[in-house]
């Protein structure tokens, strides 16, 4: 069930992908030929039938689907930010930001601003990598 929930999933989001340039196209194709290679042991009467209409070769002869690691590298994240450790916002950073780069974003982020004023100068900043950062104010 697992399995079957989790291809439900791509191919829910894979539907509403509507891009149709020719990388979208090889990439949604590629798509394609994983799903009915996964699925083909559950449901492999579907899958044959699919693979031979699509391709026009046996499925049996295909090898199954390899993760590229370079690509679940994420090149960003998503990062909350706090004021006062009250949720105030969110922001996404690139993966290559240092610190202080993040902390300059975080401050000049115009949900944060209005939380900040001259009377609630910064004190501290409490940063946690890939997760949080806390604007202390006082």
């Amino acid at each position: 069930n697992t399995a079957i929930s989790s291809v439900m999933e791509l191919m829910n989001t894979f539907a509403k992908v509507e891009d149709d340039d020719v990388v979208t196209l090889s990439v949604k194709q590629e798509v394609i030929q994983n799903v009915i290679l996964l699925l083909n042991p559950f449901v492999p009467h579907i899958c044959h039938a699919l693979w031979d209409h699509l391709f026009n070769a046996p499925i049996d002869k295909e090898l199954w689907p390899k993760a590229d690691p370079n690509a679940l590298i994420k090149n960003e994240y998503s990062m909350v930010i706090q004021v006062n450790g009250k949720l105030r916002g969110n922001m996404l950073v690139s993966a290559h930001l240092e610190q202080k780069d993040i902390e300059r974003m975080a401050l000049d982020n115009e949900d944060i601003k209005r939380f900040i004023s001259h009377e609630n100068d910064v004190k501290k900043m409490i940063f946690v990598p890939k997760k949080l950062i806390n604007i202390v104010t006082g």
